[in-house]
């Protein structure tokens, strides 16, 4: 077992993070006969699915590093979670980089359907809804699973592929991750919508968006090595996807999804195209 660790690590890494999130949550709901589970009962478990899921990455990130590397492998883990320092441009990419993005396809769509008007312009809880999603974007998204995304996997996958091939490895298997509970809580989160349209609309933002996004993370992260600033930046896009996100589902979660994706890999084509060699390169 021991020798198998240390030639795969970045596979153990996964088995572990799907065994423990995805496994927990099996054992969380009463078995996969339960899925896709009814709406009262995704009411009463979805919050602590939700945290046994983020449980996997976290859990896996820091016994990885251990038994990878031992001691030294949790020093490494805890230095870049103690590096902060980088340069202010960095920052301000992580904080507004998700949020403006989000916004813009939404309000631009409002121009043509007003569905897509963002959540805190029709919700009456502007602040409850602002303070709960940057929450849960610093300690589930951000801290939680970001220990174990980039605490461990981006770094040992850098070390054999190139920027691209690290984000779109990292992202996918980062939108997959998410499969188990969607769909669980399909009847709670999907409200009156088909199964279909919202599994569409899932896939658009997981498997569209998401790996893009990776992508930039790892950019970041690789020109400034702090685990911080990757755990605000992915913060900020949980919580600009919960504080803005439309009331409607559906064809409109599909739509605003989808357009968020298509811009996101513009981005990173545009980004590739400027600095080719860069993006080929491994450390």
């Amino acid at each position: 077992m021991k020798n198998f660790i240390k030639r795969h690590q970045v596979l153990s890494y996964y088995i572990l993070v799907f065994a423990i999130s995805w496994g927990g949550i099996l054992m969380l709901i009463g078995g996969p006969g339960n899925i896709p589970g009814t709406k009262e009962q995704a009411e009463t478990l979805f919050v602590p699915a939700l945290l046994v899921m983020f449980a996997g990455p976290f859990i896996s990130g820091i016994l990885m590093n251990f038994l990878s590397d031992g001691q030294e492998g949790l020093r490494k883990l805890l230095s870049r979670l103690l590096h902060w320092r980088a340069e202010g441009r960095w920052y301000a990419m992580a904080v507004f980089t998700g949020p403006l993005l989000v916004a813009a396809v939404l309000f631009g769509l409002s121009l043509f359907n007003q569905e897509f008007l963002p959540g805190i312009v029709t919700t009456n809880d502007k602040v409850g809804l602002m303070i709960f999603g940057v929450a849960w974007g610093l300690i589930g998204g951000g801290l939680l699973e970001e220990t174990g995304w980039t605490g461990f996997a981006v770094p040992r996958l850098r070390q054999r592929h190139g920027i691209l091939s690290t984000g779109l490895i990292v992202g996918l298997l980062w939108g997959i991750w998410h499969f188990m509970i969607a769909f669980w809580a399909s009847n709670y989160l999907g409200g009156a919508d088909s199964w279909t349209m919202f599994v569409a609309g899932f896939l658009a933002f997981y498997l569209l968006a998401l790996p893009a996004y990776r992508v930039l993370l790892v950019l970041v992260y690789d020109r400034t090595g702090s685990l911080p600033v990757i755990m605000i930046m992915h913060a900020f896009l949980s919580a600009s996807t919960l504080i803005f996100q439309p009331s409607a589902t559906g064809k409109i979660a599909f739509i605003w999804n989808s357009v968020l994706g298509i811009v996101l890999w513009i981005i990173v084509a545009a980004v590739v195209a400027t600095n080719p060699r860069y993006f080929s390169a491994k450390t």
